[in-house]
């Protein structure tokens, strides 16, 4: 069995979700042994993580720390690597430039899903970070997956409450916020919804007629796939 290496604390109660779910469903598929996993939480200023949220400023801040960590993981022995965190791999190709091992993406993982299953029109909920540098769209234009996003107004109310997840003040109204905007994607013929946005799984809601698919648990379970090899 490989050793994972995850790029963790983006946000935290994301990372401790994402590492129990490789571990179980690791001892669904064989129960060998527990799995390898090192996590390198990203000592990041809170006012960093929060301008990229809101306002999609000072991306650029996150690449040191991010190709550090990298950089620990494969040190310490990780045979591949994970970020769970949609909007930041706009930069995976600086990570992936600085490790001489394997970094997944979370975006090529959910496209080759979508795909498998047969889905051809997707409403994505993000943050503004993941939206205006397109990383779904462009993934999608290429698979051939039509796409919708939410207007300006709904992704304004959108940012705070995933800020509000990321920072641990989350809000009952939260919930209802993200039920709106499935509620309208409906409208638009989406065959499903992908929660593009990995600390959203804190909010999964229940819909009646549209399919919810959550990003980073098609990640894990990819991840798992490639950590049994």
């Amino acid at each position: 069995m490989k050793t994972l290496g995850i790029i963790g604390g983006l946000g935290p109660e994301t990372t401790s979700e994402f590492y129990l779910d490789i571990v179980f469903s690791s001892y669904k598929k064989t129960k060998k042994a527990r799995p390898g996993i090192i996590i390198a939480s990203v000592p990041l200023p809170y006012k960093i993580e929060e301008d990229l949220i809101m306002s999609n400023k000072g991306a650029e801040r996150y690449i040191p720390f991010l190709v550090n960590e990298a950089k620990r993981l494969e040190k310490a022995g990780a045979d591949f690597i994970v970020m769970p965190c949609n909007s930041l791999h706009v930069f995976i190709d600086e990570i992936r430039n600085a490790v001489d091992i394997p970094v997944l993406s979370i975006i090529e993982e959910t496209v080759k899903f979508l795909k498998k299953n047969n889905f051809n029109k997707v409403g994505i909920v993000s943050t503004s970070a993941t939206i205006q540098n397109k990383l779904y769209e462009n993934a999608f234009e290429e698979a051939g997956i039509a796409y919708e996003t939410p207007d300006d107004f709904q992704q304004a109310k959108m940012d705070k409450f995933i800020l509000n997840l990321v920072t641990g003040q989350q809000k009952n109204s939260d919930r209802e916020e993200l039920i709106k905007i499935i509620n309208d994607f409906e409208k638009k013929d989406v065959d499903c919804v992908a929660l593009a946005c990995t600390d959203l799984q804190l909010l999964i809601p229940k819909h009646q007629t549209l399919k919810i698919f959550d990003t980073m648990k098609i990640f894990a379970d990819s991840t798992v796939e490639y950590l049994l090899k």
